[in-house]
Order: structure tokens, then C-alpha cells, then sequence
């Protein structure tokens, strides 16, 4: 089979049967009743919906806006990345395209994203004849993405005959009526406003079109950049032609669908896999001359096979010493999760994509073809605005803690509560055996994972971790949340820079532990250092003078400045509960928002006999879909209470609740 058509196969296969893990999460979710599920249409049903008549509609939505950020050049760690260059898009699956849970499911076993630093776009892969052709990202992604910076395209797959396309369908999709009114185009806009997510990905295989065709296409590519401020990548299959005839590169044949004389057509343009130097350059000459950046051109890579295996002629995308020629995209970089074996391998596979095989963003000397996208790319940080707190959770876990306290021991997953992680993953500088970091399973302070740092501490390891530019102003306060494995000195140091001295760290000690449980610092930053910006935090760990077995696990690192008390949301509704059966049940959960700032809102089933209540999930949003209320006893209601946690997680609402009412009456123990 020809190289191109991996794209259009794996399309069909990633909604079939796409991969065991997903397949398990995808059955339990479907097993659910109530569960709701991200939207996916054809260009005929995508006209009838509407989200005050679509039940699932309130649970698909992202929430969090996206932030802004910024590369700081005195933080551009590899002498080989280029700052304002090149950028990466990713076209991941993560589910299939249809039964996927809104809202994240009760398994660990996900594609937890989280090298966002070096992406600028996230395609929510999928599609299917058989299913659905137009899909919408789910909101836990959006989030996530957003969290971090990066905007998330839906993906719009009109598929080759050989995988079921009609051409019909493609009609459908352009239809227009006299006054140039494009309606699939206008329920798409009104899809991505409602949902919260940035624009499309536009990937047209269907063959026997005609240039006809092509010029309704084009027309209605113009006709998004009119009506929306949504962000459009075309896939390099249809022509002007309005036949599919992959170019490989920017041409003459494919340019209408990117620029149309001084009319923006598509933001960017996904080149298919088999380019060449000669193709690149060509490209982004072409790209020049239309008025358009050629890193608004993605040089595709098919990573799904073979991931950092894959044999890529990266000197043509980014040759050394020289300025990049164009971007690149990669297809199915979640390799690194289908290929592993165990969390720890899927973790591990992914920072060797990204980062390299020396593990250290910093230093991607090797042989190997495959040096990392750290050594082309640099890292990118959304850390821009007070609030600011991370407790390295990943949006997965096997239980989830709330400031220290374990609410569940239920495997999870939820973007939606993924923290921004380091932005160097890893620089550990020291003259001796360098300290092991790495995101932890067993311990969290909030979510399911945390910070440790093990091994052998015989010298001063210093360990670079965030890229920032915040503020200070006068109550900033720099804190870290820490669990030490025995009381006493903890060796450790909380290091910080600032933008007018990037260079030169300053170091406050966290002085004894008293204790082996969570131990919290926090150093001052408004009185001696208001008017600066903080551009950088690290943690240091002090050589003691003997070597010694060492390990430290931190929770949290913030910067706050005012402290706000949140207050809760209002009006919790049961939408629906469906019984499972006489002691389990699903929820549809509705309510107001808090008023306050939050990071987001725990919902708990609250236990009358005073014992801690139970973690039945959480969300930005302000609807949640609960799959795993527990009767308590022979209860006749269960209360679930909601609260909001503040934005800078030291603070937790007054709950809210709502109470469902169980249908099976127990009478001496008997199901009545």
C-alpha cells in the first residue's frame, strides 16, 4: 500500500477497532447508562443539531481559555532550537470516533498528552464511513491543551472510496446556497464556539470530484475565514483538479486551498509524508511569494508505526546552522502510548520522542537519526499570570488525593485536571551522580501523581524546572509542598530567577522537616523584589559532604499573591440517575458556577456516618457526568456534594449538594 494511504487507513482502523486499551475504556464507557459522549456527525446530521436539544451538549464543553505564552531566549536551554521558527502540530487519536466517554473514565490507561511545550496545534484525530465523517474534540483535551497554550482543531474526514467515501458526502459538505450561505460551515462554526475548541482540520480523499468541486471547497474554506475566527489546516490530497492527487508539497496544484490571491484560504497546510528536500524548499518559496509564512507549512510525519524508530530526512525540515525550511506534523505521535508496556514505559517512550534519548532537553548530543523535537524546537511556557500552581498531576491516576487526603483508590483519567508539568523535562546539573526526577504513581498531594527525586545525593544537584513570566507584586509568595522520606534537614533548596538576572538563581532553604508527611515552605517575594519578574524556578538538593540514599516528593510548587476564599456553586441539580442496579447508579450532575476563581470543582458522595467522603470525579465545567455513585448501605438517598477548589488550591468552597432518591426499598436487609 502506498505510503500516503497509511493516513486514510489508519483513519478507518482507529474507529473500528483502534487499540485494546482504548477498546476496554470505550466498552465500559459504553456500558454506562447515561454516559454522555464527544459529538461526531455526517455533513446531513451535523444541519439537525443543536445544542439546546442535544443532552450530551453541556458535557462536551471545554472551559478553560486559552493561554497565552512565550519563549524567553535566555531560557532557549539547546543551542540547536530556534526560537520563532518551525512549530509542530499533532494529529492524535485518542479514542474512536464514536462512544467515547466526554468526560474521561474510571481506567488509568490513556494517552495523557503532556509535552505540550513543544507543540503549537493538537488535531483530534478520527472519523469513519461508518460512523461519522465531522468530529469534535472532547472537552477534557480542550482543556488540557488550552491550559498549556495550544490550540485544539476538530478533524473532518471524507474518506477514500476504498474505505467507504461517497462523493455525495463531499456535495453535502460544500453545499451552498445563491447568497453563498454554506450551511455544514455554520453549524461547524456554532459546533466549535458552543464546544470551546479552535477550528478544523479539513482532510478531503474522496476521488471523482471535478474542479467544480474544488472551487465549492475553496469557496467554503474562504467562507469559514469570513464568518469565524477559527483556525483551518487543509490535508494535501484534493486538488484543483477536484481529484485526489497527494503533491507532496505546496504547489501550483494545491494552492487555492492555502491562498487565493490576497484571501487567507486555510492558517496552515498539512503536506503530505512524501516530501523531499527539494519538495520543502520549493514549498516555502511558493509559501514566500504568496505572502504567507512557509512555517505555516507542516511537513508530515507518519510516526504511527514506528514512532522515534521512524527513519525522518530531518536536515531537510531543519537544517543545521541554517533557518528552518517549514514546520512539521506529526501523524499518530500517541505511539509512545500504543507501543508500551506499563505506565512507566509509556512515560519513558514519550521523552525520548520528544526530548531525546539523553532524557535532558538541554543535551541531545547522539548518533541516533532521532534526536528529539527539543533539539529543533524550544520549549514553549503558559505560565503568564498569578494564580499560578501545578501538582504535576497528569490527569490520570491510580486514586485521587485532595491536599494530601486520598478521597478514592478508583483508577482515572480526566485532562480536564492535568497540571502544567515542567517545562524541561530533565536538567539535572551537578558535579556527581545525578539525582533521578520523574512523575510519580504512588503519592499526590492533588490529583493522582507528584514529583519524585531519588537516588544517591553525593553533590549539589541543582534541578532546572519551570519557565515563567510572572509578576511579582507586593504579597507574591513562591511555596512548595513537600513530603521528605525521614524528618530532619531535607537538603533541599528552592531556587528562582528573575528576568532582569536570568542568569544568576537565588536559593531559599525549606530548613527541617518535622515530620514524613506533607511539609509546606513558602518564601516571600513581594517586599525586597515587587516590580520584577520571576523568569525561571528550580529545586536544589545539597550535598551533605557523605554520600547518601536520598529521596524527596513534591506535591506542589504555587505563586499566589492574594488568597482568595472560593465561594460555591449553586443550584446542584440531578439531571438524570440511572440504577445500575440495587446499590450503583449514574448521575447527571448540573449546576452554577461559582463566582470565584477556581481551578475546579470536586464532586463527592457525602457519607452520613461522618466517615471521609468518596471522590466521584471533578471538572472545570459546570455539568459532570458521575459513573460510579455507590449506594451506601440500604440508604433510601444519597447526598453528592460539589465544591469549588480555588485557584490557588489552598482554599476549598462550602459544599453545595443535591440528593437522589434510590428506587429499590430495602426491608430487613431484602431487596423489596
Amino acid at each position: 500500500m502506498p505510503f500516503e494511504s497509511r493516513l486514510r487507513r489508519s483513519a478507518l482502523v482507529v474507529s473500528a477497532s483502534l487499540f485494546g486499551a482504548f477498546a476496554s475504556s470505550a466498552i465500559a464507557g459504553n456500558d454506562l447508562p447515561g454516559q454522555p459522549y464527544a459529538s461526531y456527525w455526517f455533513p446531513s446530521t451535523i444541519l439537525d443539531w443543536d445544542p439546546a436539544t442535544d443532552p450530551d451538549a453541556p458535557f462536551n464543553r471545554g472551559t478553560i481559555p486559552l493561554a497565552p505564552r512565550f519563549s524567553n531566549p535566555d531560557f532557549n536551554v539547546n543551542p540547536h532550537a530556534h526560537l520563532d521558527e518551525a512549530r509542530v502540530q499533532s494529529l492524535v487519536a485518542y479514542a474512536p470516533t464514536s462512544f467515547n466517554p466526554s468526560q474521561g473514565s474510571a481506567t488509568i490507561d490513556y494517552y495523557a498528552t503532556n509535552y505540550w511545550q513543544y507543540m503549537d496545534q493538537l488535531v483530534f484525530w478520527g472519523g469513519s464511513a461508518g460512523e461519522g465523517l465531522i468530529l469534535a474534540p472532547n472537552p477534557t483535551v480542550i482543556d488540557a491543551a488550552h491550559r498549556n497554550g495550544v490550540p485544539v482543531l476538530g478533524n473532518v474526514y471524507l474518506p477514500p472510496t476504498a474505505f467507504g467515501g461517497q462523493i455525495q458526502w463531499v456535495r453535502d459538505f460544500v453545499q451552498h446556497d445563491a447568497n453563498g450561505v454554506f450551511p455544514v460551515a455554520d453549524k461547524m462554526i456554532q459546533a466549535a464556539e458552543y464546544y470551546g475548541f479552535d477550528g478544523w482540520f479539513i482532510n478531503q480523499e474522496t476521488a471523482g470530484g471535478d474542479a467544480q468541486l474544488a472551487s465549492d471547497m475553496q469557496a467554503m474554506l474562504e467562507y469559514f475565514q469570513a464568518h469565524s475566527n477559527l483556525k483551518i489546516t487543509w490535508y494535501d490530497a484534493m486538488n484543483a483538479t477536484g481529484g485526489v492527487g497527494w503533491q507532496n508539497q505546496l504547489d501550483a496544484q494545491n494552492q487555492m486551498f492555502f491562498q487565493d490571491g490576497a484571501t487567507l484560504v486555510s492558517d496552515n497546510f498539512f503536506l503530505n509524508f512524501n516530501w523531499t528536500a527539494t519538495r520543502l524548499s520549493n514549498s516555502a518559496t511558493l509559501a514566500t511569494s504568496l505572502g504567507r509564512s512557509p512555517y505555516e507549512l507542516y511537513a508530515g510525519i507518519d510516526v504511527e508505526s514506528n514512532g522515534y524508530n521512524t527513519s525522518v530526512n530531518w536536515n531537510a525540515v531543519f537544517p543545521e546552522g541554517q533557518p528552518h525550511v517549514t514546520s512539521i506534523g506529526f501523524y499518530r505521535p500517541e505511539w509512545t502510548y500504543n507501543a508500551s508496556t506499563s505506565l512507566s514505559d509509556f512515560y519513558a517512550r514519550d521523552n525520548k520522542f520528544w526530548v531525546g534519548q539523553n532524557g535532558d532537553p538541554s543535551n541531545t548530543t547522539t548518533t541516533s537519526n532521532w534526536k528529539g523535537v527539543a533539539n529543533y524546537i524550544p520549549a514553549n511556557s503558559p505560565i503568564t499570570t498569578v494564580q499560578w500552581v501545578t501538582n504535576f498531576c497528569t490527569g490520570q491516576g491510580h486514586f485521587y488525593a485532595s491536599a494530601g487526603t486520598v478521597f478514592s483508590t478508583s483508577d482515572w483519567n480526566n485532562l480536564s485536571l492535568q497540571d502544567v508539568l515542567p517545562t524541561w523535562r530533565w536538567i539535572v546539573r551537578t558535579s556527581g551522580a545525578p539525582l533521578d526526577v520523574a512523575l510519580d504513581f504512588d503519592d499526590a498531594y492533588f490529583g493522582g501523581s507528584s514529583l519524585l527525586v531519588s537516588g544517591t545525593l553525593d553533590a549539589t544537584n541543582d534541578v532546572l524546572l519551570y519557565e515563567t513570566n510572572l509578576d511579582v507584586v507586593s504579597g507574591t509568595q513562591l511555596s512548595v509542598m513537600f513530603k521528605p522520606a525521614q524528618t530532619g534537614p531535607t537538603h533541599m533548596q528552592v531556587g528562582y530567577a528573575f528576568a532582569d538576572a536570568p542568569t544568576t538563581f537565588e536559593y531559599a532553604d525549606t530548613l527541617d522537616a518535622t515530620s514524613t508527611d506533607w511539609q509546606y515552605v513558602a518564601i516571600g517575594l513581594g517586599a525586597a523584589d515587587a516590580g520584577r519578574t520571576l523568569a525561571a524556578i528550580s529545586l536544589r538538593f545539597v550535598d551533605t559532604g557523605t554520600p547518601m540514599p536520598y529521596q524527596m516528593r513534591i506535591g506542589q510548587i504555587a505563586v499566589t499573591a492574594d488568597v482568595e476564599f472560593p465561594e460555591p456553586p449553586k443550584n446542584v441539580t440531578v439531571v438524570e440517575m440511572h440504577e445500575i442496579d440495587a446499590h450503583a447508579a449514574t448521575v447527571r450532575l448540573k449546576w452554577d458556577a461559582s463566582p470565584s476563581a477556581i481551578a475546579y470543582y470536586d464532586v463527592e458522595h457525602y457519607h452520613p456516618d461522618g466517615s471521609l467522603g468518596t471522590w466521584l470525579g471533578a471538572t472545570p465545567n459546570t455539568a459532570y457526568f458521575v459513573g460510579n455513585l455507590v449506594r451506601d448501605g440500604n440508604e433510601a438517598t444519597s447526598q453528592i456534594d460539589v465544591l469549588a477548589i480555588g485557584a490557588d488550591f489552598l482554599m476549598a468552597s462550602p459544599v453545595a449538594s443535591a440528593t437522589v432518591t434510590w428506587d429499590h426499598i430495602f426491608a430487613d436487609g431484602f431487596d423489596d
